[in-house]
């Protein structure tokens, strides 16, 4: 099981480098995104580091559902989606690989530019910490989430509205603990704890059941 796993996911790696635009668009995007707010909002000191932590997480958020479309689309247009489905391996394995791919692409960067992020909005060392954790918690979360909504909507006219509309509404309590972590640092960074706790907590929950969830909706879909 092991061993189809990180085929599964190299496979799914080294497609994606082949199409580096495919990757570059997520991240130029979260970059453009929190760009644009100072130049619209504000630029002063204080209201930046007020917006900061909300801007982060809704443009990670938005990066996050670009490639979303994407991760069982190649597969199922070109019949390879219907054989991993007749493989002896349990389809929650690989579609845990394939989330996992698509986080590795997409969630992972925007966890390693959030140094930069953070000195654009001149939050403090400490805030810029929190924002990495909350990010390498969350956005495996947003992945993971996603996937069902992506296997839900496979295959459907217009899937890309429709599935912003499913996952929208359950990326909310991330999008709200992300963000509030971040916020709650300038006060203490003890504070930030309950918020990454949950985080951490909506991990292992979507870690459990997102696969088999996802699993199921592949089976339906192709139906």
């Amino acid at each position: 099981m092991l061993r189809i796993f990180w085929s599964i996911l190299i496979r799914d790696l080294t497609l994606a480098l082949r199409r580096r635009t495919d990757v570059l668009t997520t991240l130029f995007f979260f970059v453009i995104v929190i760009s644009l707010f100072p130049l619209g909002v504000s630029t002063e000191r204080h209201i930046l580091q007020i917006l900061g932590p909300g801007v982060v997480w809704v443009a990670a958020l938005l990066a996050s559902m670009l490639a979303l479309e994407r991760l069982f689309a190649a597969d199922y247009d070109d019949g390879t989606l219907e054989q991993l489905l007749l493989a002896a391996q349990p389809l929650a394995l690989i579609t845990l690989a394939k989330i996992t791919a698509h986080w590795l692409l997409t969630g992972l960067p925007l966890v390693l530019i959030a140094p930069l992020v953070g000195m654009q909005y001149h939050l403090s060392a400490t805030a810029i910490q929190v924002m990495m954790v909350s990010l390498l918690i969350g956005t495996p979360i947003l992945s993971l989430i996603g996937a069902i909504g992506a296997a839900l909507t496979l295959g459907l006219r217009g899937g890309g509205i429709l599935l912003s509309l499913l996952i929208l509404p359950l990326y909310i309590p991330v999008l709200i603990y992300g963000a509030g972590a971040i916020e709650v640092s300038a006060i203490s960074l003890s504070d930030t704890q309950p918020y990454l706790t949950l985080l951490g907590a909506f991990l292992m929950v979507a870690l459990i059941f997102a696969p088999v969830a996802s699993a199921a909706a592949l089976r339906i879909s192709i139906e």
